[in-house]
């Protein structure tokens, strides 16, 4: 319970970042929060090769394929924590 509060609190506080991460970081934490909130992505890749934020998000979530749930809200956590010290 106390990582679902402590993960809940990281997600508000992503929202709240002084500086926009940049576009890997926020592949990353968004492939990390799917993880965590969903599981594993999809077997099937987007359908459309012309859309590339689909297949980036898809690709993002690809490589994290297998990870536990709680392992995905505690590296989110940490990312979201060192973030707000960058």
């Amino acid at each position: 319970m106390e990582l679902i509060r402590q993960f809940e609190a990281a997600v508000a506080a992503s929202k709240t970042l002084t500086q926009k991460p940049s576009n890997d970081l926020l592949l990353q934490l968004y492939a990390l929060y799917k993880q965590a909130t969903e599981g594993d992505v999809a077997p099937e890749a987007p359908a459309n090769p012309f859309d590339l934020v689909a297949k980036a998000k898809y690709n993002a979530r690809e490589t994290i394929k297998g990870k536990s749930k709680e392992a995905a809200m505690q590296e989110y956590i940490d990312l979201v924590n060192k973030l707000k010290t960058a």
